[in-house]
């Protein structure tokens, strides 16, 4: 093993990797005859690995390449599809034929001609490199491998090759390893090598973990993927990862029940995932590699590369290797060297091929079996959702559901439940019975039972808990369903505004409402915001407006009215936001646009401490959603860069958790108190009050442990396990009169909890933004002295300090850019915190 990674071999590359007695068609290239080096000598750029795809497709008639899509900084997404000349020239029917067997009303395909659908899918954390390498060895074998077993999976498979789910990330991992190798290579693990610098290479551009994006899809290329997934409909998906360099490789089955998604039926877990792990057995067995199964991975949340086709009628299987994260690391007593990383995924590669060909037929009725019975066992409920003030939440939440496939009708008349209305303008209906039940019940359920206490990650993944849209649950004996929806269904245009010699009113609570402030205040516009509600005639009619309303007085401005009307009509079109006209100050009811209960906006110059020792998951979200929600601008500082940062050129200074300790407290003290605005979540909020800034108290646990106490040491990890917050829903009562609470209609608002920060509310009754009700769980799974802790802790509170003010959240409101719910309360703190007194 260790003369290949220092000697450069001609075959050995097909020695080492390679089954023995394998032989390949010369007239092909290998990956290191293209590359010049060896697979394993060095970590392979992605523009490379796109090159060899596309000379493999240039010069084999087994293989095609497509891009679906490109990446935030532009790298393509690629496909490299490889099956026999038959099957490549018939492509399109084998899709359509595939996706008809697989719909319950579709005609069942024969099964004994049909090839299966495989998805070969690499390397979505861009640091766990060694999957992208075999990528390239796979597609070589699979083209080039003079095998008469070859050929049979060519002609009775479809494999779709998808090298690098992480573009960027990747790049960012490749380029720190190969330039911090050294020759010889350094395996101490204090090697710079082997320490990325922050935020690492695992996340995308933006900082997010795409192996957590299946669901919330956030994420372009979550996005490109899921549009290819869905037109395709794969039976076989591989999710390959590595894990600490002290393990050795893990493959499912994972824990029995405790790390199983609740609504996947049974047969996936006890049938498919037993077989597969044979052949996963005996090909690490006969390379002498050490393994375990049934633990420590969780295959629960839905938004899993390895969990999501599971939901799907296919088996999606995760993978684990002890990384070399570099090219060689001493884990204490041996060596992992990057090809023997390599090696061993690309034998479950290899296996996992076998398998799938071997199990054709069976894998191809179960995903027929999987839809008929996900929709005939279904309730005969409906899901109906949506509200006349959320219009810009309840489409993009509709574009999710479309994007995933669930089907999606309009209502034919207006439907009453016992405690919610419901527009058919503005509401729509997802009924149970549907192939892709399980994942509406992903998307709507709340999840309030459990196998096991310990999650590896979340516990509660309802995305309208999470977008805080209206829905009721009914029979669908009691409504009437309209036309089935399509994505061109939801593209209206904003009418152009109507011109004013007055004023320019936005409703604050249109979710797009930021995005048109931006605009205007950077253009310089003079925007008030209304504390107080109203009702004025408008270009509309007469129209009630909530607090946090914005007007745009030509009184008021410096440009001309022409020119207003102009940056108007683009601010209302680029954020897809009505903007209102009026013609005179009076209002019908509550303030008049005269009041002193309208207030200036500023446009806020925001800093953010990023860095090492900080969140680079809390960072990106924040990041992402002012770049992509409001196209605002935020400098991003390293927190040791920070004693050279002048303060005083910033209004809002934003800390994500993170340690902090060796920042000057006091000094942020002080620009807070001649007026600043500091905004903390989780952890920050903690130090904030450890260092003194702010006067509230950590709820904590004050019953007394018992000192006799004892537990088997075995139970350990689960009796910690179970006291962690992995992620959980709850209800909070918000104030909506406070400017923090701008925009929202009521009162009750669902949050997501992740952290151990537990904030009591303090003695200033009108800082209190945010409480959890006294019993506000919702769901999730949560330990009984956890759910103590939460119960009438703070939320959200906001302390004003001298000139300033502290805003401090108890959890990430903007968690993995999918709260669209709470998102609105952050926003709210950036453009309104200042004006709070």
């Amino acid at each position: 093993m260790l003369l290949l990674f220092v000697l450069n071999i001609g075959n050995a590359q097909e020695e080492y990797y390679f089954p023995e007695g394998v032989s390949f068609n010369k007239n092909i290239p290998s990956p290191s005859e293209f590359l010049g080096y060896e697979i394993g000598e060095w970590h392979t750029r992605h523009a490379r690995l796109v090159s060899y795809m596309e000379k493999l497709a240039e010069i084999s008639p087994n293989a095609q390449i497509q891009t679906i899509g490109y990446t935030h900084e532009k790298r393509p997404q690629i496909i490299l599809t490889i099956s026999s000349e038959s099957n490549l020239a018939n492509l399109e029917n084998i899709r359509q034929e595939h996706l008809e067997h697989a719909d319950p009303d579709g005609k069942e395909g024969e099964i004994g001609k049909m090839p299966v659908i495989v998805h070969l899918g690499y390397n979505v954390h861009g640091n766990e490199p060694s999957s992208s390498e075999v990528s390239m060895l796979v597609a070589y074998y699979l083209v080039a491998a003079q095998d008469p077993a070859v050929q049979n999976y060519l002609q009775k498979g479809v494999f779709h090759i998808e090298p690098t789910l992480n573009p960027d990330g990747r790049d960012r991992h490749t380029t720190w390893v190969n330039s911090n190798k050294g020759v010889p290579a350094v395996a101490d693990p204090w090697d710079r090598e082997h320490n990325e610098a922050w935020p690492s290479g695992r996340t995308n551009h933006y900082w997010f973990d795409l192996n957590r994006d299946w669901l919330p899809l956030t994420q372009v290329e979550s996005q490109n993927r899921m549009a290819f997934y869905h037109k395709w409909l794969p039976n076989i998906v591989t999710d390959y990862h590595e894990m600490g360099s002290n393990s050795t490789y893990f493959f499912e089955p994972t824990k029995k029940f405790g790390s199983e998604n609740p609504i996947v039926p049974r047969y996936n877990y006890d049938t498919l995932n037993t077989i597969f792990a044979k052949y996963h057995q005996e090909a690490l067995d006969e390379i002498g590699s050490l393994y375990f199964t049934g633990e420590r991975f969780d295959n629960s949340y839905p938004g899993y590369g390895s969990t999501y086709p599971d939901l799907h009628g296919a088996l999606g299987i995760v993978y684990e290797q002890a990384s070399s994260r570099g090219h060689i690391q001493n884990n204490g007593s041996e060596e992992i060297t990057f090809p023997f990383s390599i090696r061993n995924h690309l034998r479950t590669s290899l296996a996992t091929i076998r398998a799938t060909i071997d199990n054709r037929e069976l894998l191809l009725n179960w995903q027929r079996k999987f839809f008929r019975d996900a929709r005939n066992n279904a309730s005969g409920n409906v899901y109906v959702y949506g509200a006349k003030d959320k219009p810009g939440k309840t489409k993009q939440f509709t574009n999710l559901l479309l994007d995933h496939s669930i089907e999606v009708y309009r209502l034919k008349n207006d439907l009453k439940t016992d405690d919610r209305s419901f527009s058919k303008d503005f509401a729509y209906a997802v009924p149970g019975k549907q192939a892709q039940n399980l994942m509406v019940k992903s998307i709507f359920d709340k999840v309030t039972t459990f196998a096991d206490s310990i999650f590896y990650d979340t516990s509660a993944w309802s995305m309208a808990l999470a977008y805080d849209i209206p829905y009721t649950e009914i029979s669908s004996r009691k409504l009437n369903m309209g036309k089935k929806i399509t994505a061109e269904d939801l593209k209206t245009e904003i009418p152009e505004p109507v011109r004013s010699n007055y004023a320019y009113i936005i409703d604050w609570a249109d979710f797009k409402a930021p995005a048109a402030l931006y605009y205007l205040l950077k253009n310089e516009i003079n925007i008030k915001a209304a504390f107080a509600p109203f009702s004025i005639e408008t270009d509309k009619g007469l129209q009630d407006f909530g607090y946090g309303s914005l007007m745009i007085s030509l009184h008021d401005q410096s440009s001309s009215p022409e020119e207003v009307y102009k940056l108007v009509s683009e601010a209302s079109e680029k954020a897809g936001v009505p903007v209102h006209a009026v013609v005179s100050g009076r209002s019908a009811k509550g303030i008049d646009l005269g009041s002193p209960d309208f207030k200036d906006i500023g446009l806020p110059d925001i800093v953010m401490l990023t860095g090492e020792g900080t969140s680079g998951y809390e960072a990106g979200e924040i990041w992402f959603m002012l770049d992509t929600y409001l196209e605002m601008p935020v400098t991003k500082v390293d927190r040791y860069d920070f004693s050279r940062l002048d303060l005083s050129e910033y209004d809002i200074l934003l800390m994500v958790s993170g340690n902090y300790d060796s920042l000057d407290s006091e000094r942020i003290e002080n620009w807070i108190k001649n007026g600043g605005t500091l905004i903390t979540q989780r952890t920050a909020s903690e130090w904030a009050i450890k260092k003194d800034i702010s006067a509230i108290e950590l709820k904590k646990n004050d019953k007394e442990k018992d000192s006799l106490a004892r537990r088997d040491y075995a139970a350990k990890d689960k009796y910690e396990g179970a006291r962690a917050v992995g992620g959980s829903f709850y209800q909070i009562d918000l104030d909506i009169t406070h400017p923090l609470g701008f925009g929202y209609k009521k009162r009750t608002l669902p949050l997501y909890k992740n952290s151990r920060v537990f904030l009591e509310p303090g003695n200033d009754a009108f800082s209190k933004v945010a409480i959890f009700k006294s019993e506000p769980y919702l769901s999730g799974y949560i330990h009984p002295e956890n759910l103590e802790l939460i119960s009438n802790s703070a939320a959200l509170l906001a302390e004003k300090k001298g000139e300033g003010t502290l805003i401090m959240f108890s959890d990430d409101p903007n968690f993995r850019a999918m709260m669209l719910g709470t998102q609105r309360l952050f926003i709210n703190a950036l453009f309104f915190g200042s004006s709070i007194f």
